[in-house]
């Protein structure tokens, strides 16, 4: 396995951000052909909402999907104080369970499975939690449940782990052919994790700059008006 990059490493915090100003939309409006989960429903419909960008090539690499399969969007945007609530959260588990690791140490390790709230692709619009379901909706085997911390599942949620069965990672291939070929990338800590237009996107495809950063949007005045894909 290739040496992983974390969210932590100074090389993506150093990646400057150009903004866009491209708007964020309602996947259940914008992409109504996306199947939605509501396991992170929020009050506000936060979760639902990415840029635009980002939603079009999802659309497009669910076109490149073998026939019967469809994506699942779990999460995409995350309001910067929640992802500081996340991060500190874990990184206070972490803490409890290596009184002796160094504040450095347990920075990195909490990046593993949650971004530090500065840079973290959720809170730009950038990033989407997502799997694959079958025709009837059913989410298909990826070795670990969705969102699984690595001590939980033993370093499988790890998109390239070997301790998961030939099945579960013939799916991750498929989700990662059909995603990485409209330019998403992968977090490889977390296998359902992907983004476009961040700084993790911006270091792992050599772009001068990322593309979004942090917002905090009213989601009331969000524009949600569906848009056509033909």
């Amino acid at each position: 396995m290739s040496e992983i990059v974390l969210m932590s490493d100074p090389a993506v915090a150093a990646i400057p951000v150009v903004e866009c100003g491209e708007r964020l939309v309602d996947v259940r409006r914008h992409a109504p052909s996306l199947l939605v989960d509501t396991r992170k429903q929020d009050a506000t419909g936060a979760f639902a909402h990415l840029r635009e960008g980002v939603v079009e090539r999802l659309l497009h690499a669910q076109t490149r999907l073998p026939a019967g399969l469809r994506l699942l969007f779990v999460e995409g945007y995350r309001p910067p104080s929640l992802q500081r609530a996340y991060f500190e959260e874990y990184a206070g588990r972490l803490r409890a369970d290596h009184p002796a690791w160094s504040a450095e140490q347990v920075h990195a390790a909490a990046s593993r499975y949650v971004s530090p709230p500065e840079i973290a692709p959720h809170s730009a619009g950038a990033a989407v939690d997502l799997t694959l379901a079958d025709a009837e909706g059913r989410e298909l085997d990826m070795g670990t449940r969705l969102n699984a911390d690595p001590e939980e599942s033993g370093g499988a949620c790890f998109t390239h782990a070997e301790n998961i069965s030939h099945q579960a990672r013939a799916n991750r291939a498929t989700l990662g052919d059909a995603l990485s070929a409209t330019g998403l990338v992968n977090y490889p800590t977390e296998w359902w994790h992907w983004s476009f237009g961040d700084r993790y996107w911006a270091l792992t495809t050599g772009a001068p700059s990322a593309r979004y950063g942090p917002t905090e949007p009213s989601f009331s005045s969000i524009q949600a008006t569906p848009k056509s894909t033909a």
